[in-house]
């Protein structure tokens, strides 16, 4: 082949040759731009061989369906922020996009950020797991920054961004089994009984005969209860979304606690901004199979009765400072229970139970482990805490003792007891 004269291949193949620069070229059409002409890649190498290679990858990525859009590929610091302004936020609930962005900020772009994301690799990603752990963060910790980052990834495959999704050649690190905390049927029994004679003594009754979680409890509202039929559809819940900045320069609010670095989107001072937005309590519908529909036990309708009472005595002392949205349980003048107070009162409950701490959200456990030792089939124990996946159900029936121990008799009866 004559040196500096290139082989013309017809039809778009892809052609070869020696360059008066002292490289060796490949050129390779990977399909058609936006304006309707050619896209033909570049590549280049000291020897032959070493750009047949790299021709010989392109046209493979081609022809799979792999090779990314034409352009240089954004840093993986460029592509999260597109990624979390532009996509994610549209998708996900405000929470979860403040936790995205907050592992983003403080994990994904410092240790990884400079990084071309077509450049990206594995190891790249080992390192900033190795480095979480050596500083103290949890395995689960760990393993959401890594779905981060893998669902960030999958979106610029489907854009054309990368041509792999290098997130799913690592192994991020397991869970293991983590043991949950339930209350046994005698301290529940004594948890319900120190509620009584409290404020909204049901909102306890409520969670541990139902499995509500904290935002589905505070959130329930009377028209989704009936009061006849014992129906309730758990439909709303209440939670507290995290204030965000709203000046363009920090120092605009006049908060004099802003320094010159903090970014648009701080939330470290946020609540006290006069151009704030996004945060407070807030109603929203749960995602997926949470929203459902369930029947309580009659003596929670009859507890709940006595809840709507009370409720319409307050609402009567309360007069104009009454808020009426329509909640189950709330404060005196009908405005919502922060959360805060809400695990405050739940654990001075159980300081006069005379149980042990747990968390609020054990209460769920409670339910679900109640509900299994009563022999309560699995799939109807899975529509009723609202699971969407069994498996998730399933982890309650290692701690059904009773039907345990109760399996483990009727096997000593069977083999060692007497003849009837």
């Amino acid at each position: 082949m004559t040196e500096g004269k290139r082989t013309r291949r017809p039809n778009g193949r892809s052609s070869i040759y020696p360059g008066k620069d002292g490289w060796w070229h490949g050129y390779v059409t990977v399909g058609i731009k936006a304006d309707g002409k050619p896209d033909r890649r570049h590549v280049r190498g000291r020897e032959e061989h070493e750009v047949t290679k790299k021709v010989r990858t392109l046209e493979k990525e081609r022809d799979s369906g792999l090779v990314r859009k034409a352009g240089r590929a954004p840093t993986v610091a460029q592509w999260m922020e597109t990624y979390l302004d532009t996509i994610a936020a549209r998708r996900l609930a405000p929470k979860t996009l403040y936790d995205y962005r907050s592992k983003t900020e403080n994990w994904i772009v410092p240790h990884i950020g400079r990084h071309r994301l077509d450049r990206l690799l594995p190891e790249h990603l080992d390192g900033l797991y190795a480095a979480m752990l050596k500083a103290g963060k949890a395995p689960s910790t760990v393993l959401k920054v890594h779905r981060v980052i893998s669902r960030a990834l999958k979106i610029a495959v489907r854009r054309g961004k990368v041509a792999r999704n290098v997130a799913t050649l690592v192994d991020p690190p397991s869970l293991g089994y983590t043991e949950q905390a339930q209350f046994s049927r005698e301290e529940a029994r004594k948890v319900l009984a120190a509620a009584q004679g409290r404020r909204n003594a049901a909102r306890w009754s409520v969670a541990l005969a139902c499995g509500l979680r904290q935002g589905e409890a505070l959130g329930l509202r009377w028209e989704y209860v009936d009061l006849e039929t014992g129906d309730v559809k758990v439909w709303w819940q209440l939670q507290r979304n995290v204030w965000q900045h709203g000046c363009d320069d920090p120092h605009a609010c006049g908060e004099r606690l802003h320094r010159a670095t903090c970014p648009p989107r701080c939330t470290r001072h946020a609540s006290r901004c006069p151009q704030r937005f996004g945060g407070g309590l807030v109603f929203r519908r749960p995602k997926g199979k949470s929203r459902r529909q369930i029947t309580m036990p009659a003596s929670l309708v009859e507890a709940l009765r006595e809840q709507r009472k009370t409720q319409l005595v307050e609402r009567h002392l309360a007069g104009d400072a009454w808020r009426d949205l329509d909640l189950v349980f709330a404060e005196s003048d009908g405005s919502p229970i922060d959360q805060k107070s809400d695990w405050k009162e739940w654990a001075a409950l159980l300081a006069d139970a005379g149980v042990r701490q747990i968390r609020i959200h054990d209460m769920r456990h409670t339910a679900g482990t109640l509900l299994v030792a009563q022999g309560v089939h699995i799939r109807a124990v899975q529509e009723i805490l609202g699971h969407s996946d069994v498996r998730t159900t399933e982890g309650y029936t290692h701690v059904a003792s009773e039907i345990a121990r109760d399996a483990a008799a009727r096997m000593d009866s069977a083999l060692w007891g007497g003849d009837d």
